[in-house]
């Protein structure tokens, strides 16, 4: 039986340097494992600061980022790649700058007609010095994922997140503050430009933070979410809008908040390299819609390949 990437020399991108490293890890190593399984020859590639000169000698034909956060999803290490001359997967140097940049992001999704919370950019010490919007509200790092450092403000709070204060703050100087939407957390994954459906999340700690995410039974993935046919939909299509407007490319993941009491539906972020963890949503959704987790890695990684090579 003939393998689909038989022959094919991929160099896997994990760990790297942001807090986000450990989740990269996971991602990685069950994305080089289905590699594997598929017959590529794999490299797996701890990405630092020497990435440049550690491809330069494997010179694989193509690299799956399977990075998050900060340097290897924000267009630093894309960036890297183009100067090289070598394929890879997920989006372009300027989207993963843009969509890595919350701010700005969201006036470019907004220009495009999609809705978006409201709120700001402040710098840290005003935001952790006082309300800078009511409570309740969210605050952010304007340039991390994956829910790092992220902080739920409940009505009623006396003050702000003492964190945003703290010397050893490592999540740079501005944040997002944005009004909390109660209601539903949801997620469109987009593979090629069509929305795969749309899963609703149930936390065990009651806020989709960190914890929520990765750890053992911290939230419920519910495919497909609880809600109206017609909210499902305009879901599908705000994730593929926002992707296009930002110039995405391959696979990402759109996250939003629908507030089922006032008919309120706002999208939060577009992620460019979702998560490839065994709790990730991105390949749930995929297998939901009849594609497997290796076909999906092929998918992936034949789309950056083939882009590559018509560069």
């Amino acid at each position: 039986m003939s393998l689909p990437l038989a022959g094919q020399h991929v160099a896997v991108l994990m760990g790297g340097l942001s807090a986000e490293r450990d989740v990269s890890l996971v991602s990685g190593r069950a994305c080089a494992e289905a590699l594997d399984r598929l017959g590529a020859r794999v490299s797996r590639v701890d990405a630092g600061r020497d990435l440049a000169a550690v491809l330069t000698a494997l010179r694989p034909d193509v690299c799956f980022n399977a990075l998050h956060g900060a340097w290897g999803e924000d267009g630093c290490v894309q960036g890297v790649l183009e100067t090289l001359a070598l394929p890879y997967t997920h989006s372009g140097v300027l989207a993963s700058a843009l969509a890595m940049d919350k701010a700005k992001a969201k006036a470019v999704m907004k220009a495009a007609g999609v809705v978006v919370p409201g709120g700001g950019l402040y710098g840290r010490l005003e935001a952790g010095s006082r309300h800078v919007l009511p409570p309740p509200y969210v605050v952010k790092p304007n340039a991390q994922g994956s829910s790092v450092g992220v902080f739920r403000v409940f009505e009623g709070a006396n003050s702000p997140p003492v964190e945003l204060l703290a010397a050893d703050w490592a999540f740079g100087d501005h944040v997002m503050v944005e009004p909390y939407v109660p209601g539903f957390e949801l997620a469109v994954a987009v593979m090629g430009g069509d929305a795969l459906g749309v899963t609703e999340i149930e936390a065990r700690t009651g806020f989709y933070d960190y914890d929520a995410k990765y750890g053992e039974g911290g939230s419920i993935h519910i495919l497909p979410a609880r809600i109206p046919p017609a909210v499902a939909a305009e879901a599908g299509a705000q994730a593929v809008a926002a992707h296009a407007a930002l110039g995405c490319r391959g696979l990402t993941r759109s996250d939003f908040r629908y507030d089922d009491i006032n008919a309120i539906l706002v999208l939060l972020e577009v992620n460019t390299q979702p998560g490839m963890t065994p709790t990730s949503l991105a390949p749930e959704q995929a297998a939901h819609a009849g594609i497997g987790f290796d076909d999906l890695v092929v998918w992936i990684t034949e789309d950056g390949h083939a882009r590559g090579a018509a560069q």
